[in-house]
């Protein structure tokens, strides 16, 4: 009666197995779903009557073998079509659980059975054995078997499941494995002071021995961004030590070894350097750390050899790496008064297209979208002959469809942002950049790339829709949301009412302090507005009179342990527990603050106004946490005597009621900004409807089915 009950048992889930085929779960290839459906069928009813009919099994073990079945059975549809378990294994599942019954009855190991299956259907049947037939002899090394297959398959595994797992007899073998796939983890679990980090540190092999050398020394993260010349042999721990308390000879070395890293990259050599991503890191950092915050902060100094000392004893091609991989952080004067005139004036022939080939055509892109964007593209250009410009800009457009790491847009994006610029500078150079993208699109069309077509029709109409001339109304063209406004009724909640949070951040200058005050005084004693102070972390402000609107600011606080990421957590607590969900989120503060504002964006944001300098690169971050958000920023430098007036306009219509208009809200502010520094700093600022880099971000996304 036992096995009766497990026979019917086995017909439900064969049951189940049709009515998923009848679904179109099982696979949508007649022939293959009739292969799976004959094995699990036809091949089950016989190991069903292969178990009933042996004489030579006692009816415990029939019950044994037929519950096997059953969850057999359970597994192969519970993990149907998942990663490493195709439904096309059902064939091989079958034919090996009848081998290890047969080798099981007269108590012999299945492990070769195990061995000689891929890991789906392994996995499959030691799930389940583990119960049944756990005492079969070949168990123990099936399981290491099953273990192997998994990490083989899953290389990222591999040092986590040693760490479990560190006197496995095939770990050594797979730690190299593990190097060839992701370093930084043997990196990381050779930090530790454990079983696997010995085994690590005694690996026979030299490469995996440099790698624990580097992950006991307290200056491990410097040695990280030459690992690949150390693992060729083309540079020595000690060269590296006697370089790197010194921050320009650091920095130095770093350049040095991109270029080559770069070189190598290209034909004929087509190599992929290890770590290339931890040495532009920290390159960008020192950049930012050592050379751009120090001019930066001197901004106020009129004396540039003082301004500008640090920029002493850099060559040509390390002012170039400082340029680009300070994007985010360097002000207008320290580029055009400090950084790209020097470049010239450290090259023996300040040529143009010499200066790019000096680097490889590393961030080529990017230098130019800056050029452009700091009027001095005209000055880069005429740095050459006119045929080596016009196939710089040309290269410039072309081949975007061939993202440099895995679904990159930034090429796409410098090209997009830099076409307004060019266009008002150089008409003649945006009609060259248009018809290039016009023939890169037939080319994409004619080679059926849906990448590229998406990327180069987008730019096509973005850069027909900058000639003022012609009136284009992008959202419908691209098929996405308004750019030119947001309605009131977007931006309010479920009980009407508009929340705003304003991230704030405590700085040793002062500067974030400052940016309090002065963003209070548009609220403290002024009509329509209340003002409560009481909580140590953050501020509210409430209208009185009007619709609506709440605002909450964390306090600027400075010290250690990061009192302004405590404050802002609290306040985020605060907020989501009472349901108050931002519409609008501003950020205040330097822009090596921004990131941390970025990490907390809500989902809910409808505005983001970035009020840090070079606000506006970091477009991607800020859609991919907030798909519909309108995005104000500044391309240079953030400023209170700017962002203040902006968020005072947003108010002023919100507590009204009104919709957002960007274009008329804009054409009032600018007469605020009609002259002198104040109109440069506000020139700067780029309203949501001519941000072309987010429009393009987020039509790309559209298109694609992002």
């Amino acid at each position: 009666m036992e096995r009766e009950i497990w026979h019917g048992n086995i017909d439900k889930q064969q049951k189940r197995v049709i009515q998923l085929n009848n679904q179109g779960k099982i696979s949508a290839d007649t022939t293959i779903s009739l292969q799976i459906l004959d094995a699990l069928q036809r091949g089950v009813d016989e190991l069903q009557a292969q178990v009933e009919m042996d004489s030579t099994l006692k009816s415990n073990d029939k019950v044994r073998y037929l519950r096997s079945i059953e969850i057999l059975l359970r597994g192969y549809t519970g993990s149907l079509n998942r990663r490493d378990f195709p439904a096309s294994l059902a064939p091989a599942l079958i034919k090996a659980f009848s081998q290890c019954i047969e080798l099981d009855k007269q108590n012999k190991s299945f492990a070769t059975v195990i061995e000689n299956n891929d890991y789906g259907v392994a996995k499959l049947l030691l799930d389940c054995f583990k119960q049944y037939l756990d005492s079969n002899p070949g168990m123990v090394a099936s399981r290491t078997m099953l273990m192997r297959k998994y990490l083989t398959l899953h290389p990222e595994m591999i040092m986590p499941e040693l760490a479990k797992n560190p006197n496995a007899p095939f770990a050594d073998s797979l730690i190299k494995v593990a190097l060839s796939t992701d370093i930084r983890k043997v990196y990381d679990y050779a930090q530790a002071k454990n079983a696997l980090s010995e085994r690590i540190r005694n690996h026979s092999d030299s490469a995996v021995q440099l790698v624990a050398r580097i992950a006991a020394s307290k200056s491990g993260q410097l040695y990280f961004p030459f690992l690949d010349n150390l693992l060729r042999g083309n540079i020595t721990l000690g060269a590296i030590d006697s370089v790197k308390d010194n921050e320009l000879s650091y920095f130095r070395l770093m350049v040095k070894t991109r270029i080559e890293y770069v070189q190598r990259s290209l034909p004929p050599y087509n190599e992929t350097a290890n770590q290339m991503q931890a040495l532009v890191e920290m390159m960008s950092r020192k950049a930012r750390d050592y050379f751009i915050r120090e001019i930066n902060a001197l901004h106020s100094v009129s004396n540039e050899n003082v301004r500008f000392k640090r920029l002493e004893g850099l060559t040509a091609q390390e002012l170039y790496y400082l340029a680009v991989l300070g994007e985010n952080e360097i002000y207008t004067s320290s580029y055009t008064r400090g950084v790209y005139p020097r470049i010239w004036q450290r090259m023996a022939h300040p040529r143009g297209d010499s200066l790019i080939m000096s680097v490889n055509g590393d961030y080529f892109r990017k230098f130019i979208k800056m050029a452009a964007g700091y009027n001095e593209l005209n000055d880069f250009l005429g740095r050459m002959d006119k045929q080596n410009a016009e196939t710089m800009m040309k290269a410039f457009v072309i081949g975007l469809e061939k993202p440099r790491k895995m679904n990159d847009l930034e090429d796409a994006v410098d090209v997009a942002d830099s076409y307004s610029s060019i266009m008002d500078k150089n008409k003649e150079l945006a009609a060259f950049i248009l018809n290039e993208v016009n023939v890169s699109h037939i080319k994409n069309v004619q080679d059926n790339n849906k990448r590229g077509m998406v990327i180069y029709n987008l730019l096509r109409i973005l850069f027909e829709s900058a000639d003022t001339t012609k009136k284009v109304d992008l959202s419908t063209l691209l098929g996405i949301p308004s750019i030119y406004g947001k309605d009131y009724s977007n931006l309010t909640d479920d009980s009407g009412r508009v929340v705003q949070q304003v991230f704030f951040y405590g700085d040793e200058d002062k500067d974030g302090q400052h940016s309090y005050v002065s963003f209070m005084s548009l609220f403290r004693g002024k009509p329509g507005w209340r003002v409560d102070e009481r909580k140590p972390e953050w501020t509210t402000i409430t209208s009185t009179k009007g619709k609506p609107v709440l605002i909450f600011a964390n306090k600027p606080l400075y010290g250690e342990d990061d009192p302004d990421d405590k404050a802002q957590n609290k306040l985020i607590e605060y907020m989501q527990g009472r349901d108050l969900t931002p519409t609008m989120v501003v950020h205040r503060g330097h822009s090596y603050h921004l990131p941390t504002t970025l990490r907390k964006l809500p989902e809910s944001a409808r505005i983001v106004v970035l009020g840090s300098c070079g606000g506006y690169n970091n477009l991607n971050e800020v859609l991919t946490a907030c798909p519909d958000a309108h995005i104000i920023s500044s391309k240079q430098v953030g400023t209170m005597n700017v962002n203040d007036p902006i968020l005072q306009a947003i108010n002023e219509r919100l507590l009204t009621g009104r919709n957002i208009d960007w274009i008329n809200m804009w054409r009032e502010l600018s007469r605020k900004f009609a002259t002198g520094a104040a109109k440069e700093k506000f020139d700067d600022y780029i309203p949501p409807y001519k941000n072309l880099g987010a429009i393009f971000i987020k039509a790309y996304r559209k298109a694609m089915g992002e």
